[in-house]
């Protein structure tokens, strides 16, 4: 940044400090994410020789509104533009013997073309998995994916976050201190305009449909060192339905939830092994369904502190009422847990009202798992105080 003294915000550090070959941006509208990544890529250009870097976005005009007019907007600012280095044909630009090139996945030469160092696909949620799987395949070192987070099924939460080998950036207006306040408060009418608008583009966060019980929740990294681990919640399967197990932590109002198990066809043998090799001791306590006691009994006689789930009546109820009182975050690598978060929804009659009941036949193994936490450890008084609506 001292380089060029550029006025750069949080976003553009997160990106700089980020070690990892893939960097994913979620944001909200005027997050500074595509300008912030067009600095990166210029200071990375400028601390190297010899590179390819890619900047790519779904189509041509698309493209040219947004990562190609900051890109060189930047370059103009700092007074680095040279029009004889640009190839406006091409669309490429020369910068410290680097060749910058944009390109849209309408240009199949070009995205099945060159293999390059450096990959940044702008409003990433617009390209399919086969148009990541085709630019990555090429790029030998970093790529980077910014977006709007308005499509919660899109491909990059199940293929790309979870990977270890990924750092999750989520930001919003607030971390962009070079907004005017015009702007600013242009953003937050969305607040009492749209709830949904709200929770994309002044949130950041995943955009859901009414029916959709978590409507929001966050995606960590890695849970909190000064989190504190609450308990391990666990729901038994076997043929049809996997035994699924999770770890349940509380940072103030925050839980984290980290996946530790998803698999079927265990027996409470190989469940003891799993937890053996997971370093799960008798210190830590375990909150099983109840409904399976001779399980619990057996799991417990192999050294572990684990014990049923008191349920009672309206209990499924009872835990989501319990969970929505809190900030949820799911650790990024915890895949299926995000899926069952992401898609549990409230049933909906024949006339399209929804029902404060869960629908049936839904995915729900680790959500019963951590249910069962938050309804035995986590039921203190928290009438009124709600961060989840």
């Amino acid at each position: 940044m001292k380089l060029l003294n550029l006025k750069g915000t949080v976003v553009l550090e997160k990106n700089l400090n980020a070690s990892t070959r893939i960097v994913v941006n979620q944001g909200g509208t005027r997050s500074s994410k595509t300008y912030s990544l067009a600095q990166l890529i210029i200071l990375k250009a400028l601390q190297s020789k010899g590179k390819v870097y890619t900047i790519c976005r779904k189509t041509l005009p698309a493209l040219k509104s947004s990562a190609y007019r900051d890109f060189f907007s930047i370059l103009e600012s700092h007074n680095l533009y040279n029009p004889d280095r640009h190839n406006k044909s091409d669309l490429t630009y020369k910068l410290n013997d680097n060749l910058i090139e944009f390109i849209s996945v309408d240009m199949p030469d070009k995205v099945r073309g060159r293999q390059r160092a450096v990959l940044w696909m702008n409003e990433a949620t617009e390209f399919s998995m086969e148009d990541f799987v085709q630019l990555s395949l090429r790029c030998t070192e970093s790529i980077y994916l910014d977006f709007n987070p308005s499509d919660p099924y899109s491909w990059i939460y199940d293929k790309v976050m979870n990977r270890d080998d990924c750092t999750f950036i989520k930001s919003t207006y607030l971390d962009n201190p070079f907004l005017p306040e015009e702007t600013i408060k242009e953003i937050e009418r969305l607040r009492n305009l749209d709830s949904n608008y709200w929770t994309i583009y002044g949130l950041g966060d995943m955009a859901q449909p009414t029916e959709t019980i978590f409507r929001q929740f966050e995606i960590a990294n890695s849970v909190p060192e000064e989190a504190t681990l609450i308990a391990l919640g666990m729901d038994f399967g076997y043929s049809n339905d996997p035994t699924a197990i999770a770890e349940v932590y509380k940072l103030n109002d925050d839980l984290y939830i980290n996946e530790l198990l998803y698999s079927k066809g265990l027996t409470n043998q190989d469940i003891a092994q799993k937890l053996r090799e997971f370093n799960i001791t008798r210190q830590t306590e375990i909150i099983g369904d109840s409904a399976e006691p001779k399980s619990i009994e057996e799991i417990h006689r192999l050294g572990f502190n684990i014990k049923g789930a008191k349920k009672g009546a309206d209990s499924i109820n009872m835990g989501i009422d319990v969970l929505r009182r809190f900030k949820l975050h799911i650790t990024k690598n915890s895949i299926n847990a995000i899926n069952e978060f992401k898609y549990y929804k409230w049933l909906v009659d024949k006339n399209g009202h929804v029902i404060n009941k869960p629908a049936t036949n839904q995915q729900d193994h680790l959500l019963d798992a951590i249910r069962y936490v938050a309804l035995n450890k986590l039921t203190t008084n928290y009438s009124g105080k709600y961060y989840i609506l």
